[in-house]
């Protein structure tokens, strides 16, 4: 079983991603599609007047403000336009795709957070009370079998939903990193519009290939704004049983199969 997360940053070829994902299905490979859409979502809201808000918390993770409107925009952007976009490719491409959100069927479930502590521009602590977001804790697992059983492709997206029936927000990578433990995934691929960890943000040859997965907190030193997620969910799914982590390129001809052929950062 494979796990891809795909990103909603500009540059990524999703056309190339849903080819590869058809192909290695009708292959008979076992594989979940988890996405994004923030890009997009930061268009979008832009256009509507309701531009996007980021905040840093205490601990120095940078995540999206997510009022009620926000939230509304990420469901029409994430679950109606990428989601259905996304599937749509993959059925041109023959395979028969299934797209859900995490509040369909509580797919993703989990606590809703009181309040964040935030950083904010002048360097004060605040709080924040009035955020949907919160951390997927729980997979329905008996409603993913039934859909992979069935022959599904599956393209699972956030949000969540919480515990007391609250649409949350919650980050895609580490939601991924949660799908791929709860299905036993052999490996979680994490696609994004660079080539993997890098020692230079800059300077894409500065590629980290490999990483023991010993050293995988160690590697935080170097992922910058939302690759720390990234980082933080492969940690979580090596820690939960998932044998293999690749960031890998989501922008060239193939990109999963280059991934499962060890290019990118691969943790194990």
């Amino acid at each position: 079983m494979i796990v891809v997360k795909v990103g909603g940053s500009k540059g990524i070829d999703l056309e190339a991603v849903t080819s590869d994902l058809a192909e290695l299905h009708a292959a008979g490979q076992k594989i979940i599609l988890v996405h994004g859409g923030s890009y997009e979502t930061n268009v979008i809201s832009e256009k509507l007047g309701h531009p996007p808000k980021f905040v840093t918390s205490v601990s120095g993770y940078e995540s999206r403000y997510t009022d009620r409107t926000t939230l509304e925009i990420f469901e029409m952007v994430y679950c109606g336009k990428i989601n259905k976009s996304i599937v749509e490719m993959l059925q041109r491409k023959g395979a028969n795709a299934i797209g859900l959100s995490g509040i369909d069927g509580r797919l993703l479930e989990g606590t809703r957070k009181d309040a964040i502590k935030i950083i904010d521009s002048e360097g004060k602590r605040r709080v924040l009370r009035d955020d949907f977001t919160g951390k997927v804790e729980k997979v329905n697992l008996a409603l993913i079998n039934l859909l992979l059983e069935a022959g599904y492709l599956l393209a699972i997206t956030p949000p969540a939903i919480s515990y007391a029936g609250e649409a949350i927000n919650v980050d895609g990578d580490r939601a991924a990193a949660i799908v791929a433990s709860a299905v036993k995934a052999d490996k979680l691929i994490i696609l994004s519009n660079v080539p993997g960890l890098l020692r230079d943000v800059k300077d894409e040859s500065s590629l980290i290939t490999k990483i023991d997965k010993a050293q995988v907190e160690a590697s935080m030193r170097f992922a910058e704004g939302r690759f720390k997620k990234k980082v933080m969910g492969a940690t979580e799914a090596l820690n939960e049983g998932v044998r293999e982590v690749v960031f890998a390129d989501a922008r060239i001809a193939k990109p999963i199969s280059a991934a499962l052929e060890g290019k990118g950062t691969v943790i194990n």
